[in-house]
């Protein structure tokens, strides 16, 4: 699919102090009336919701709360759905596809829809071999994460792929929400990666 390609003409924004990647994990704890009832829609028609960064705002709704948010973002899919507690849904959801909103309205009950249109997927591109330094560093970072039991990222591991390989170092690294977002905006998986390297390499967290 290009990034010319129709995306659903709208839906639910779920404004967060995150930013979502294609491929990463997200667990989510749902309390408000608005959202619980998206994610009932959402298991009722096997759909999603669009993640967005906030600017300003917080995410629980209060009054008078200006609320501004990134104008992109990423769709994320309902993996799994805990309610263990009355009124609390817990959700593990991972990213899928990258959108761009050009108009919003928000319902009564204070939940934002937006017009969007798709962003390019990532082509599949191998990283290049002045990348490998990086590969091989997030390779170990997973399997220290393994040992201590903690597995951040959704499988399969794709250390192949040049837009994986910087999805998954730019939810590690720590940068700010603006940087996350640049990140996440680009176009070019390579530039992506590359830029993560140059990131880790003036750290000394990666050489050769």
């Amino acid at each position: 699919m290009t990034a010319a390609a129709a995306a659903p003409a709208e839906f639910a924004l779920f404004p967060l102090r995150t930013v979502l990647f294609p491929g990463g994990l997200l667990a989510l704890k749902v309390f408000e009336a608005r959202y619980l009832d998206l994610v009932s829609r959402c298991l009722r028609e096997g759909s999603g919701f669009g993640v967005v960064c906030l600017r300003q705002g917080g995410e629980v709704r209060r009054g008078g709360n200006d609320v501004r948010f990134e104008p992109e973002g990423v769709m994320a899919r309902i993996d799994d759905v805990d309610a263990a507690q009355a009124g609390i849904l817990n959700l593990r959801c991972v990213g899928t596809r990258r959108f761009a909103w050009d108009a919003l309205r928000q319902q009564s009950d204070g939940l934002w829809l937006a017009q969007t249109r798709w962003l390019a997927e990532d082509e599949s591109v191998a990283p290049a071999p002045a990348m490998q330094a990086t590969v091989r560093a997030l390779a170990s970072a997973i399997e220290t994460m393994a040992q201590q039991d903690a597995r951040p990222f959704a499988e399969p591991y794709r250390l192949d792929d040049a837009g994986w390989v910087a999805n998954r170092w730019c939810e590690l690294l720590p940068i700010s929400l603006a940087a996350k977002q640049r990140l996440m905006a680009l176009d070019d998986p390579a530039l992506r990666l590359q830029l993560v390297d140059e990131f880790l390499r003036q750290r000394g967290v990666v050489s050769g």
